[in-house]
């Protein structure tokens, strides 16, 4: 287990970040690292200063959906330099291994070193937002990230419609009032398919049960994003849809997703700045 110089470099690092997010969902194959992606680029394009964590140390896909998959980062003895793809920071297990085939077969103490790793050595720099896409469930890595990371911003939770999903989902808000961690709002991925031909909507996954979940747990819920072949293509290529695509109504669904937590930053630069106004008079 990592010592207190690790922890301090942990703390070191994450002050030079201002928003650090996670994306969680308490089951697996919602399209959470879509919903992560597509987030952070959007942040990016903004004209923010982003970093994109990939902490799925079993099933790192992040590589994968920006095309950088089979890159290796570098470093030195006491830093990683993570992937850059303009105002975009990356890192990732999947950096690390030789072939995107090999499976890494860890315990928990293992995970939790080198998600340690990945804050405190890697050289962030300046951010002005930290995202990071979790594994599904309630254990190790995402326990870990939330203990690590001092004051995250909150969780963005995501979720599909049907009900084998939300009961999941819905442990995974309470793991997060058991560990203090705001939620920020609830996702609903594949909620709806709209046909390209003749336009009906069919309801492949059921719609609204998410929006139903966030209003039962009394929680925000920012929105549906439809099932949509592009976003599908868009990640095989290494292209999120909100890049390659920003016309299709899914892609606009994932900047309207960025609204609450540019707002969480706009709050804390007007508190900040009250502060100091504050301090300026009292002097």
């Amino acid at each position: 287990m990592a010592g207190k110089d690790d922890n301090k470099n942990v703390l070191e690092r994450m002050k030079s970040i201002k928003n650090k997010i996670l994306v969680l969902s308490g089951k697996g194959g919602v399209g959470k690292s879509t919903v992560a992606t597509n987030i952070a680029v959007a942040l990016a394009l903004a004209g923010k200063k982003v970093g994109l964590l990939d902490i799925d140390v079993h099933g790192p896909s992040i590589p994968k959906m920006l095309g950088v998959e089979g890159m290796q980062v570098t470093g030195t003895d006491h830093s990683i330099y993570p992937f850059e793809i303009d105002n975009l920071k990356v890192m990732s297990i999947g950096f690390l291994l030789k072939s995107s085939d090999d499976a890494v077969i860890w315990r928990g103490p293992m995970k939790y070193n080198v998600i340690k790793q990945f804050l405190g050595d890697v050289e962030w720099g300046e951010l002005d937002y930290l995202v990071v896409d979790s594994p599904p469930g309630t254990g190790d890595e995402p326990l870990t990230i939330a203990q690590l990371i001092p004051e995250t911003n909150g969780a963005i939770i995501v979720t599909t419609p049907q009900d084998v999903a939300l009961l999941d989902v819905r442990k995974c808000v309470t793991f997060c009032r058991q560990l203090s961690l705001p939620v920020l709002g609830v996702v609903e991925n594949m909620s709806g398919f709209v046909c390209p031909h003749c336009g009906k909507r069919t309801d492949i996954f059921k719609s609204g049960g998410g929006e139903k979940m966030a209003a039962d747990m009394g929680i925000p819920f920012l929105g549906r994003v439809p099932v949509d072949p592009t976003i599908v293509d868009s990640g095989d290529e290494g292209k999120p849809v909100i890049m390659a695509h920003p016309e299709k109504e899914s892609a606009k669904v994932f900047a309207q997703l960025t609204a609450p937590i540019l707002e969480v930053d706009r709050a804390d630069s007007v508190k900040a700045a009250s502060n100091e106004e504050a301090k300026e008079k009292s002097e």
